[in-house]
């Protein structure tokens, strides 16, 4: 078996969330190449050893460029701030790297189609990494709807909600800065269901949205005296249509008391609906219309059993997998494409489409009317 030398930008936590499936994917699935943890790098020389020492990478660097220049390794895992990615990429791409690069993929529409361009040109495999794609429950409603259990798709509504800077004393770290991050749910979270709605219903044609900045001051970090000014959106309300017909109903926000990292999507259809909670992300719910008239009702489908995308590769039937197991999945396929020559899904032209409706969002979030794509 070839190995596969594997560097990685960025520690924190995504960085440890890579990190883990990456050293874990072998274990599980049987992937076409061993993965070595040749380098990670971070700009924190202590932190970065520590990570090192702790997940087991061989190697550590402080500047991305020289993991970028080296030539035992063979693909780049990119999990840095937004105003990052396409700088790391393209030079990744011209050195030959294949490259898995953290959502959303780029600070605009202009860099997504630029960071495209070069991965294309230099003929390497490309992935953004939306792991919600790859929840077994996910891929099995995405299974279902290509199968038409559900039929013709009329509604496509899906929330993420989280609460992890209600609180208006938290600081203005990374996140809540235009600058650094693009934007703030829009593009941190709302970019997920956008992207799970191009992978179940399909492409969008027009949307219409309102982002929203409730706290418009917050404490420097490492100050309690000195504010700043925050320049994201704290909340964002998406309504759109699909190509195919279907409406769109999005919310997401960072500012929901008792949300840690809720997400819920329902789809209906002439046949039927299906809903997903993350919160039991090993069930769907399903109601058929074809079911008689005295049993009719959504019934729960355990995702468990050895028949369902991924999970055959776990624990025997029943036995539930959790969040993590979604980045070792996305880590198995992106291998199993490397060593194949393959594309492999959601691909860079993946993150630009999402970055499309994430642009379009904004602008009509601005203009208040509706934006075609």
């Amino acid at each position: 078996m070839k190995t596969l030398n594997v560097g990685m930008i960025g520690y924190k936590f995504m960085g440890k969330t890579h990190s883990n499936a990456w050293r874990q994917v072998d274990k599980f699935f049987p992937v076409s190449a061993q993965p070595v943890l040749h380098t990670i790098c971070g700009r924190d020389k202590k932190g970065v050893t520590a990570a090192a020492k702790q997940f087991g990478w061989n190697h550590v660097e402080t500047d991305w460029r020289n993991v970028v220049a080296n030539p035992e390794i063979d693909v780049l895992d990119i999990n840095t701030a937004n105003d990052t990615h396409a700088e790391i990429a393209i030079a990744a791409a011209k050195a030959g790297k294949h490259v898995l690069c953290e959502k959303p993929l780029a600070m605009n529409v202009r860099e997504a189609a630029t960071m495209l361009a070069a991965v294309k040109k230099a003929r390497v495999v490309h992935m953004v990494c939306h792991n919600y794609r790859r929840i077994p429950a996910i891929a099995q409603a995405r299974k279902m709807i290509e199968a038409g259990d559900l039929g013709r798709i009329f509604h496509y509504r899906a929330r993420y909600l989280q609460d992890w800077i209600v609180d208006p004393e938290f600081p203005l770290v990374w996140r809540l800065q235009s600058k650094i991050a693009g934007s703030g749910a829009h593009g941190d979270i709302n970019a997920h269901i956008i992207d799970l709605g191009r992978y179940l219903v399909g492409e969008f044609s027009e949307v219409c949205g309102r982002l929203e900045t409730f706290v418009k001051e917050r404490p420097l970090p490492g100050s309690k005296s000195k504010k700043g000014r925050v320049t994201v959106d704290d909340a964002v309300i998406t309504l759109g249509k699909f190509r195919n017909g279907a409406l769109a109903c999005l919310e997401a926000s960072r500012v929901a008391p008792g949300r840690k990292n809720h997400i819920q999507i329902e789809i209906n259809g002439s046949k039927g609906s299906l809903i997903f909670d993350f919160e039991d992300m090993n069930r769907l719910k399903f109601f058929s219309r074809a079911d008689g008239a005295d049993r009719q009702g959504y019934r729960d489908i355990l995702v468990t059993e050895g028949v369902h995308p991924y999970v055959g590769a776990w624990w025997p039937p029943g036995h539930i997998i959790g969040y993590e197991h979604t980045f070792v999945h996305t880590v198995f396929d992106f291998i199993q494409a490397v060593v194949k020559g393959r594309s492999v899904q959601p691909t860079f032209e993946d993150g630009l489409k999402n970055q499309q409706v994430l642009e379009a969002v904004e602008k009509s979030s601005k203009q208040r009317r509706w934006i075609k794509l």
